[in-house]
C-alpha cells in the first residue's frame, strides 16, 4: 500500500552519490511503484523530489499538510480496521504473490482467495449486514 506524505516530504535514492546501489530492495520495490523508467531516473542521479513529485510519480497517495499527516494516516488506519480482518488479510497476501507475475496466474491466485472469502463466518456476517443495512462485526472467523 502506498503511503500518505506531509508536504515538507523528501524522497530519493541517492547512495550512487556515495559509490553504491540502493539496497534492501530499494532498486525492486521503486521500480514495481513507480515504473522503471521513472525508477532508473530517480537511482541513476540520485534526485530527490519533494511530496507533491512524488505524488504525480504514484510514490504516495496523498499530500497532507505536515500537522494533518499523523491524524490522516490513522483515519486510513481506522477505516481499515473496520473492514473484515480476513479479507484485507487475503487481498494483501493474493496482491504481494500476483505482483509480478502474469495476469493469468495473479487472477488464479485472486479466484483462489475469493472462493476461500466464502469460507468464514466474517463473509456471512458482511453479507447480512450489508442486507440489513447496519455496520459488520467481524470476528476473524
Amino acid at each position: 500500500m502506498k503511503s500518505h506524505a506531509s508536504e515538507k516530504a523528501k524522497f530519493g535514492q541517492p547512495e550512487v552519490k556515495l559509490g553504491v546501489i540502493p539496497g534492501f530492495g530499494g532498486t525492486q520495490r521503486l521500480a514495481r511503484r513507480v515504473g522503471i523508467a521513472m525508477a532508473r531516473e530517480l537511482v541513476f542521479t540520485g534526485a530527490v523530489i519533494g511530496a507533491d513529485e512524488a505524488l504525480r510519480i504514484g510514490l504516495v497517495n496523498r499530500v497532507v499538510p505536515a500537522a494533518d499527516l499523523l491524524a490522516t494516516a490513522r483515519a486510513t488506519a481506522t477505516t481499515i480496521a473496520q473492514m473484515g480482518p480476513l479479507a484485507i488479510s487475503e487481498a494483501k497476501k493474493v496482491m504481494r504473490e500476483g505482483e509480478g507475475r502474469s495476469l493469468r496466474d495473479a487472477n488464479a491466485l485472486e479466484i483462489e482467495g475469493f472462493a476461500g472469502c466464502f469460507e468464514t463466518d466474517d463473509q456471512k456476517e458482511g453479507m447480512t449486514a450489508f442486507l440489513e443495512k447496519r455496520a459488520p462485526q467481524f470476528k476473524a472467523e
